[in-house]
Parts: C-alpha cells; sequence; structure tokens
C-alpha cells in the first residue's frame, strides 16, 4: 500500500475581491432608493398597525382561544367524543359483568347436574313433569298448560 501524498494541483486564481464589492457599490444608490420608495409604499400600512397593534393581539388571540375551545370540545379525541366513549365503556363493562354471571350460575348448575342427585331429580320434575307415586300436584287454573313433552321418535 502506498500512502504517499500526491501533489495537489494548483488552484486557478479566483476573482479579485475587489472588483465584486465595486459592483455592489456601483448598485447601491439604485437599492437604497428601492427600498425607499417600498418603505413609503408600506408606511400607511405599518402605521395603522402600529395604532391598532393591541386590538389586533386582542383579536389574534381570542380567535386562538375560540379554535382552541372548539378543537378541545369537538375534536378528534374531544371532550364530546370522550364523554361517548365512556358511556360506551361503562355499557360494556356492565354488560360483561352480566354476562359473567350468567356464567357462573350456569357453570353451578351444570356442576349441580353432574354430582348432586337432588338437583337432577328437581330438573326432571321441572322439564318432564315427572311426580312421585302417591304424590298429588297442584295446577292453578290461571297458569297455562303445560307443554306435552316430545316424542323420542328419531326422524328417518
Amino acid at each position: 500500500m502506498d500512502f504517499r501524498v500526491k501533489k495537489i494541483p494548483k488552484l486557478k486564481d479566483l476573482a479579485q475581491p475587489q472588483q465584486h464589492l465595486r459592483a455592489l457599490v456601483d448598485r447601491a444608490p439604485q437599492a437604497e432608493a428601492a427600498c425607499a420608495r417600498a418603505a413609503e409604499r408600506f408606511r400607511p400600512v405599518v402605521q395603522r398597525i402600529q395604532a391598532e397593534h393591541r386590538r389586533i393581539a386582542t383579536g389574534a388571540v381570542v380567535l386562538l382561544a375560540a379554535w382552541l375551545f372548539i378543537h378541545v370540545m369537538f375534536g378528534a379525541n374531544g371532550m364530546v367524543v370522550y364523554r361517548q366513549k365512556r358511556a360506551e365503556y361503562n355499557d360494556l363493562q356492565g354488560e360483561i359483568k352480566g354476562l359473567q354471571d350468567e356464567n357462573d350460575k350456569y357453570g353451578s348448575r351444570i356442576k349441580a347436574l353432574q354430582d348432586d342427585p337432588q338437583a337432577i331429580e328437581k330438573e326432571a320434575r321441572d322439564q318432564f313433569h315427572y311426580v312421585r307415586p302417591g304424590e298429588v300436584v297442584y295446577v292453578n287454573p290461571a297458569s297455562p298448560p303445560p307443554p306435552p313433552p316430545a316424542p323420542n321418535t328419531a326422524k328417518r
């Protein structure tokens, strides 16, 4: 490997800075006149703004506050949307709680039907209207009659 530094080629002579400065100084009166014309044209506007700067600033602050209020209340994540989502969340939490309670109730009923003979007997009496020999069943005449038991024949 060769790490020797090669000779740097000579740079061309750059233009003399004095020439650029002279050109700038020659055009200075024209630029000054253009600035003076622009200043005269905008002077009434600037004076009007200076005279009314408190009113303009107050109006700007009021507009900013109004925009901020509208954005906070009705924006994509504003208070109105937040309250709707909060109400929906509370409704869903109540529904979840109800479904969990119902699930627990059915789970305990299943466990009782698997293990407890009294629960099995009660279910048979309620669903199939079974009675023990010698029992008398009293039927309320205002209640509708129980549906007849389904036949155990299979359809082919």
